[in-house]
């Protein structure tokens, strides 16, 4: 993977960004209880592949990115899969999945790779789910193919992704502080699979057969509870000193803003293709 100005895109940030797991889970905390409307995304995920399932308990399922392991525990306890495989490029995120789902045996595991190249063989998967990672990749159509080739026929993928202009309100919030002035104009983190293009990404390889965009909105307290999420985002020119600092920010938000509540919007799209019957 080369190197490129957008952090998500970037081999070299991208590990940084995911060498600590307590990174992801202070950004995903701050966002949860910021959070006021949209259904659980690990919720909507099982229950789209359960709906669409051919047979029930799939002999396997592969959650590819699975951060922390949070659609992993809710595919097992909705889907009930023979084995299902968590896979993620960062060993922080899948160390710390193994210790929230206590796993033990072989029914539920966590493997580190390389989306580009799933240790999975080809036809063997029932479900796939790729939730909030593709725009991690420079080329995510690569990907939604190395998908494919895992799949059974029959087999469904269920793909993630959130609209190039989510949270942009704090991109304004940030400009007008004085912190980074050219936050509005920077590419978007999804730039690379967005709401708007994910379907033309997929359509090529996997015939589509649900596609929903549903808005999720945001409200943080106070510049306290924006700062934490700012601390932890890559997409933000800060200052040297409030890097990873989010008292600092908070601080600094103050300083030239009114400490009343934030709110923002992002549109989650899901995504659920199936490899036809007879392919290879």
């Amino acid at each position: 993977m080369t190197a490129s100005t957008n952090p998500f895109l970037d081999a070299t940030v991208q590990e940084g960004l995911y060498r600590h797991a307590s990174r992801l889970s202070a950004r995903t905390s701050a966002l949860h209880r910021a959070k006021t409307r949209g259904r659980p995304v690990a919720e909507v995920i099982a229950d789209l592949a359960a709906a669409h399932l051919l047979t029930p308990r799939p002999p396997l399922v592969i959650d590819i990115g699975c951060g922390r392991g949070t659609s992993s525990r809710v595919l097992t306890e909705r889907l009930r899969p023979r084995r299902l495989i968590g896979i993620d490029a960062s060993a922080a995120m899948l160390n710390d999945a193994r210790t929230r789902l206590g796993v033990t045996g072989n029914a539920v595991s966590f493997v580190r790779a390389d989306f580009h190249h799933l240790p999975v063989p080809s036809g063997t998967c029932t479900v796939a789910v790729a939730a909030f990672c593709l725009y991690h990749a420079p080329r995510p159509e690569a990907v939604i193919v190395e998908i494919a080739r895992t799949l059974a026929p029959g087999g469904i993928a269920v793909l993630v992704t959130k609209s190039a202009d989510s949270y942009r309100d704090l991109d304004a919030l940030v400009a007008d502080a004085g912190l980074d002035p050219d936050a509005p104009r920077r590419e978007s983190l999804y730039t690379a699979a967005h709401s708007a293009n994910l379907a033309g990404l997929a359509e090529p390889v996997l015939p589509i057969e649900h596609l929903e965009h549903e808005e999720h909105g945001f409200t943080f307290t106070d510049l306290s509870h924006v700062a934490e999420y700012l601390a932890t985002s890559p997409k933000y020119h800060l200052p040297a000193e409030l890097h990873g600092a989010p008292a600092a920010i908070a601080a600094a938000l103050r300083a030239r803003l009114s400490n009343a509540p934030v709110s923002t919007t992002s549109v989650v799209t899901y995504l659920l293709a199936r490899k036809p019957e007879g392919a290879r």
